[in-house]
């Protein structure tokens, strides 16, 4: 098996925010993340998504999903340990309500 140098993190993080007021400021807060993202002063994040979960009782009470996509592992440690950003987005989640920890997932693409 080979290593690729080019590869991306894809992950993935659902929460359950029962409120839809909540929901939308959980949305505003990504917004916020995409537009303040930086490592050593440059954006880092390859891309931030974020949406409201459409009904479907499959979705097991999560109603927000987000999605971050990174160069590299380094890159989504940095993002959970160090990043300003994302420490001001976690503040912010944690005045909305949201029913248990939020459920993060990755792959290497």
């Amino acid at each position: 098996m080979t290593v690729s140098t080019t590869s991306r993190v894809h992950r993935t993080t659902m929460f359950k925010v029962p409120d839809p007021e909540n929901q939308q400021k959980l949305l505003e807060a990504y917004q916020v993340l995409k537009s303040e993202q930086t490592k050593g002063g440059k954006p880092y994040i390859l891309q931030v998504r974020a949406g409201v979960v459409g009904s479907d009782p499959r979705s097991n009470g999560y109603t927000v999903i987000a999605e971050t996509d990174f160069a590299s592992l380094d890159d989504m440690n940095y993002y959970d340990s160090e990043c300003a950003a994302h420490a001001n987005l976690k503040k912010t989640a944690s005045t909305l309500g949201i029913a248990g920890p939020p459920l993060a997932v990755y792959f290497e693409e």
